[in-house]
């Protein structure tokens, strides 16, 4: 039985990955990269000289096929991201979908667990996550002004991704949909150089990045408290 191991790996400092994770990826016979560049830096940095294959949300129908047949055939296949965990708002998930599709239990999918920059942020963010909903990426478009108004009314916690490009609009809806008691947590680039934890109401957080604009870089977390 072929074995598709879901890996894993650092959302920056490199020294968070798994000893397993490490295990994992040395003795697979390929590892499925969304950019087989960025993977080749963390295996690099472990001297780990397992071959890579990209798969990402453009990989073409004939890259699917590909690694199909390497299951096929008996490989056993590491899947990874950029960073953190795969299939979590992740292309990873349609790969996970058509394995499971064409081959059903006869090809084990394992879950080598680790970094997270969802769970990270949450766990230093002062906000319960005893029931939080997670919303991946917003939508750039239609739909989102609704999907602020659903935060504005949950009571339960809130949690997104947000890039630097879009961050101040949104900081700009939860303020207008917000009331001022409610705990807005902004989570920059965990783990690396620059990391940055901003909280408060939504209206201070949005004025500290107004008054920070070099910040509004990298990678966001965004948590909203959730209705009381």
């Amino acid at each position: 039985m072929s074995t598709l191991y879901v890996v894993a790996t650092p959302i920056g400092n490199l020294e968070d990955i798994t000893l397993r994770a490490l295990r994992v990826l040395k003795e697979v016979d390929v590892v499925l990269c969304e950019d087989t560049r960025v993977t080749r830096k963390l295996l690099s940095h472990y001297e780990i000289g397992t071959p890579t294959l990209s798969y990402h949300a453009n990989s073409k129908l004939s890259q699917a096929e590909k690694i199909m047949g390497l299951l096929k055939e008996g490989k056993n296949l590491a899947l990874v991201s950029d960073a953190g965990t795969p299939t979590i708002s992740d292309p990873g998930v349609l790969l996970i979908q058509q394995v499971k599709e064409k081959f059903g239990d006869e090809v084990s999918i394992v879950a080598v667990p680790g970094a997270s920059a969802l769970v990270s942020a949450l766990s230093i963010s002062g906000v319960s996550s005893a029931q939080f909903t997670f919303l991946g990426f917003l939508p750039h478009k239609k739909g989102r002004e609704t999907l602020f108004k659903e935060i504005a009314e949950s009571e339960r916690t809130m949690a997104f991704y947000e890039s630097p490009h879009r961050i101040e609009k949104t900081l700009e809806s939860l303020t207008k949909h917000l009331g001022g008691e409610r705990k807005v947590v902004i989570a920059r680039e965990l783990t690396k150089v620059y990391e940055e934890i901003v909280s408060g109401s939504a209206e201070q957080v949005e004025k500290h990045f107004k008054n920070n604009p070099d910040t509004i870089r990298g990678e966001f977390v965004v948590i909203v408290e959730g209705k009381k």
